[in-house]
């Protein structure tokens, strides 16, 4: 398994944009489809964007055109750009990563976007 750190969440104020983090441990993380899910205030937690070990890329329907997955392999880290933030993006944002046999969840990073 892999232990996860996200990193960049904050206050913003609609419009803004704000880049996520997250900074997994060891040597397999090149090997890893890694994934951004979020949680609002009493809601489920639903898939943002993926991204697979070779860089294929998918995105919910709410964050198309503004949010952007990416992954630095040499830094074991995966990245969230997210812009024309609106409030609905306010939400507990969360990293994940899987391999065929395991699955990892990082602490979650807080993101509000209020005017």
């Amino acid at each position: 398994q892999v232990q996860l750190v996200e990193s960049g969440g904050g206050l913003v104020q609609p419009g803004g944009s704000l880049r996520l983090s997250c900074a997994a441990s060891g040597s397999i993380f090149s090997t890893l489809a890694m994934a951004w899910f979020r949680q609002p205030p009493g809601k489920q937690r639903d898939m943002v964007a993926t991204i697979t070990s070779d860089g294929s890329t998918n995105y919910a329907d709410s964050v198309k055109g503004r949010f952007t997955i990416s992954r630095e392999n040499a830094k074991n880290t995966v990245y969230l750009q997210m812009n024309s933030l609106k409030p609905e993006d306010t939400a507990v944002y969360y990293c994940y990563a899987q391999r065929y046999d395991f699955g990892s969840w990082g602490q979650g990073t807080q993101v509000t976007v209020f005017s």
